[in-house]
């Protein structure tokens, strides 16, 4: 029997429509930058940010840019990387964010593979587009982000962004098309093989933006003031710039300058309300705030992914500065938002430490992401947090299949994603994230949660970072090797390191061996390298490893 069709319009979900509400619905809310070529403050409205966008898709058409083309990006977070987000897309091609922290041989790589059409970049990076240009057969034009009094001499022949722009015309149909359409392209920083490529659509993108607006996902409506740290170039800088764009929120781009001293001063010179990004940003903000006394009293909340959150650094946000620390949990492959840490009425007379306890879990699940977790034979384990098993995800902003085909085997028969980390979930769906796959330690036949262990130990007084690996050993079969980068000017010991952690882990989950670093190795997206790690210690050998016990 037919089903009974509703009688509405059906209008497809473009990411023009977005910058279009904004235009007409709050055309002169604020969008500030932080130029990456000269440093200056830039401002100006969505009004003129959709004047812009018309113009630069011209500016493409005159460059005989298909529908379908990739036009990548290698910049930091300002005006005119927003205005390629949605003159890109806008006009049917597909915008490749590709992230500069890679190396140029990687970065070639994945402008091949995409098989990009135009390079737009800051000119801070013009040193790797010397490097690789003339390895890049597919592209056509590399177009410097700035304007012509500040073009970069370079060998390889550059367009001007300004000069395209200013010789355009505004005049510009946005065209509707599938809402399936290709909208953006982004790859995963390949810490283990090659890159594999996330083509987002115009609807998951849209739908993902709708969803962050909600009040217990990022919730800046139209009085926010909204500063992605997460730059652009990863992942969509989680939605932002289309969500800000949706509510009318006040845009903040912190451009090229990430240090502690330039956050707090933007922070505070633009009011912001709502930050977002990794911890690593977050640590190296606390230590400015407490060297120079400054704060960051506009701030609601802080929005942390990419990494585990440390219980120090929520706490020390919290106790010194009133600042509310969030958890997120997602991935490239989720557009990225999966869970966000938000707490429920239930939990309002709890005591802060319990409240604390819920906060430093992954999140909780946002409506469009349905998860479940499996054994290793694929038999899906309860919901009752403390069953822990094989993290799998479906929904409307998860991909399911990669760019051109790869890593099919990320992905089961039923069409649910396998994201590689190991967790628990809830009856209230909340999800704890215990560690990677790739990263459990399995010691005389249990897991040790490295993800827990590095977490206690940040909260060591002298620890800068920590990370923790499995190491074979002769009787366990692993131990836990813990690596430590100290904090400036301070010598912490090994027996400094293991009388704080007895007070905070199990007894065997003690790491069997603990060492200092002076700087630790981060992939692209600030996240501590563990495969490099494993190969800066791969012929290491825990102190009296046979006569060890694990108590």
């Amino acid at each position: 029997m037919p089903m009974l069709r509703g009688q509405m319009m059906d209008r497809q979900l473009m990411i023009s429509s977005i910058l279009v509400h904004a235009a007409q619905n709050h055309g002169e809310r604020e969008i500030v930058s932080r130029l990456p070529d000269t440093g200056e403050i830039h401002r100006y409205g969505w009004r003129q940010c959709h004047e812009r966008s018309k113009r630069l898709a011209n500016a493409l058409t005159s460059l005989k840019t298909k529908p379908g083309d990739r036009v990548a990006t290698i910049a930091w977070n300002s005006h005119r990387h927003l205005e390629l987000y949605y003159g890109v897309s806008g006009m049917g091609a597909v915008v490749h964010t590709v992230n500069p922290r890679l190396a140029p041989e990687q970065i070639a790589w994945m402008l091949d593979h995409a098989k990009a059409k135009h390079v737009f970049f800051d000119v801070t990076f013009a040193p790797i587009v010397e490097a690789i240009a003339k390895s890049c057969k597919t592209v056509k034009h590399w177009v410097a982000m700035t304007d012509e009094a500040h073009k970069p001499d370079m060998k390889t022949k550059v367009d001007v962004y300004e000069t395209l722009i200013e010789r355009a015309s505004p005049d510009f149909e946005w065209p509707s098309f599938d809402e399936n359409t290709a909208a953006g392209l982004c790859y995963t920083s390949g810490t283990t093989g090659e890159p594999k490529g996330a083509l987002y659509s115009h609807r998951s993108t849209v739908l993902h933006a709708m969803m962050s607006l909600s009040t217990d996902t990022i919730g800046a409506g139209s009085h926010g003031v909204i500063m992605p740290v997460v730059p652009m170039f990863h992942v969509n800088a989680w939605g932002v710039p289309y969500a800000a764009a949706m509510s009318g929120a006040k845009l903040v781009m912190p451009g090229a300058q990430m240090d502690g001293k330039s956050i707090q001063e933007l922070i505070s010179d633009e009011e912001v309300t709502h930050v977002l990004g990794v911890p690593t940003v977050w640590l190296g903000l606390l230590q400015y705030l407490r060297e120079s006394g400054t704060r960051i009293d506009s701030v609601e909340t802080v929005l942390m992914g990419g990494s585990a959150m440390p219980e120090a650094l929520l706490r020390a946000y919290q106790d010194e500065y009133d600042v509310n620390m969030q958890q997120g949990w997602g991935m490239t492959e989720m557009s990225p938002l999966g869970t966000v840490g938000k707490l429920l009425p239930k939990h309002d007379d709890l005591t802060e430490d319990e409240k604390i306890a819920i906060k430093l879990k992954q999140g909780r699940l946002i409506y469009g992401v349905e998860m479940r977790i499996v054994d290793d034979g694929g038999n899906i384990l309860p919901r009752d947090g403390k069953a822990s098993g094989h993290v799998q995800v479906r929904g409307p902003w998860i991909i399911d299949s990669y760019y051109r085909g790869a890593g099919q085997e990320a992905f089961t028969e039923d069409g649910w994603f396998r994201t590689g980390d190991v967790g628990t979930i809830d009856q209230d769906g909340y999800m704890t994230i215990t560690d990677r796959s790739k990263d459990v330690i399995k010691s005389g036949g249990e897991w040790i949660s490295s993800i827990e262990l590095e977490n206690a130990a940040m909260g060591h007084p002298e620890v800068a970072m920590a990370a923790a690996v499995g190491m074979p050993h002769p009787k366990w079969q692993e131990r836990p090797l813990l690596v430590i980068q100290p904090k400036p000017g301070t010598e912490p010991t090994r027996e400094s390191i293991r009388d704080y952690l007895v007070q905070h882990v199990p007894k065997w989950w003690l790491p069997e061996g603990i060492e200092f670093i002076d700087e630790m190795p981060l992939g692209a997206t600030g996240k501590i390298l563990k495969t490099r790690l494993r190969e800066i210690y791969k012929d290491y050998e825990f102190p009296d490893a046979q006569e060890s016990e694990q108590a």
